[in-house]
């Protein structure tokens, strides 16, 4: 391949991946092509995109990108995933997929810098939260506190509008209240 395709190659991928932040490498070698297809349509429909990609070239398009640390584990044929909300979705997915094809090698991940290797790095990947199940998370230890001080200062209110309203059905039915001394 000569130089001027190669710059030409290196440029695509540098253009088509700009932005990408996160991915999962894997390898596609020995699906069978129904099973390719169904594996790329499937992440499709979660608006996760695979990118077959030429290891060489596409070092030289991640160099003093984000990406530049997933390098190490391009070798051989290699396909990045990427897309979807988070990370952790595309992993989830793969994951889901690996299990149906025998074929499909899970490489390793990038999140934010971290490396996660091989098939366990990509599973331990797929059980962190979301970005959204994450605030969620926060969200729900941030309130819990207050939630729980608004019902200690309800209980004794409460207590009394219970006492006030049986004093108020007691003298309603003519009954009297007795002191209490």
């Amino acid at each position: 391949m000569s130089k001027p395709v190669k710059n030409l190659l290196i440029r695509d991928y540098a253009a088509k991946l700009s932005g990408v932040e996160n991915a999962v490498v894997v390898s596609l070698r020995g699906i069978p092509s129904n099973d390719n297809n169904n594996l790329r349509l499937g992440l499709r429909k979660n608006n996760i995109r695979v990118t077959v990609v030429r290891n060489n070239l596409v070092k030289h398009a991640f160099k003093q990108t984000k990406l530049e640390a997933i390098v190490p584990l391009l070798n051989g044929p290699s396909a990045l995933v990427y897309g979807a909300e988070s990370v952790v979705d595309v992993a989830r997915e793969v994951v889901k997929f690996a299990a149906k094809l025998d074929k499909l090698e899970l490489r390793g991940a990038i999140l934010d810098g971290v490396l996660f290797e091989g098939k366990a790095g990509v599973e331990e990947l797929s059980k962190f939260p979301t970005r959204a199940e994450a605030l969620a998370q926060t969200v729900t230890l941030i309130l819990s506190p207050a939630q729980k001080l608004v019902g200690q200062l309800n209980g004794p209110g409460r207590k009394l509008a219970g006492i006030v309203q049986a004093i108020e059905k007691k003298l309603e039915k003519g009954e009297t209240i007795a002191k209490v001394g």
